[in-house]
């Protein structure tokens, strides 16, 4: 927690959790109260509904909002380095035929590691960077036509990972 510069576990925090409350106490809300736990219900979505503007998309007969790759780069290369990973963000966005709504990036002092997220109509790229450790953990979440898998490519261009792990989740399917 120290990373964030925010010390969670202080005597506030303390209370808050021996009192069961949550963040929202912080400025003096009611904390919610637990609900059901959410169930998926699936949705049928018709075969050549060209008129659909919901972004899912059909690949080997199996329908579903989109492709989730989860990256960790480790001992890569410019991790600290702002500049490189925002252009790296909207080279990636570009590759992937997505289309780029905003970026925020967040450096956190003294370590130098930056967070950060590009919002993309057809999802999210985000970023968090370890540069003491050479590690990078990314997102890239994209629906429609968009293809992550060239986001990806451009990712490990710009940054260089002598190891890479990687796995793919196809979000919204039944």
């Amino acid at each position: 927690m120290a990373r964030f510069g925010v010390n969670t576990f202080g005597r506030v925090g303390a209370r808050m959790a021996r009192l069961e409350l949550g963040v929202a106490a912080i400025n003096g809300a009611r904390a919610l109260k637990p609900r059901a736990p959410a169930r998926t219900v699936p949705v049928p979505i018709p075969e050549g509904d060209a008129d659909r503007k919901d972004h899912f998309v059909t690949i080997n007969g199996q329908t579903f909002a989109g492709s989730h790759l989860i990256i960790d780069f480790w001992e890569a290369e410019g991790l600290s380095d702002k500049n490189r990973i925002e252009q790296a963000m909207i080279d990636a966005v570009e590759a992937a035929g997505a289309t780029l709504l905003h970026i925020h990036l967040h450096t956190f002092t003294p370590s130098g590691g930056i967070s950060g997220v590009a919002v993309l109509a057809e999802s999210h790229i985000s970023v968090h960077t370890w540069p003491e450790r050479g590690y990078a953990a990314f997102d890239i979440f994209m629906c429609g036509s968009a293809d992550p898998h060239k986001a990806f490519t451009v990712l490990e261009q710009a940054f260089a990972p002598k190891r890479i792990v990687r796995a793919a989740h196809m979000r919204g399917r039944p």
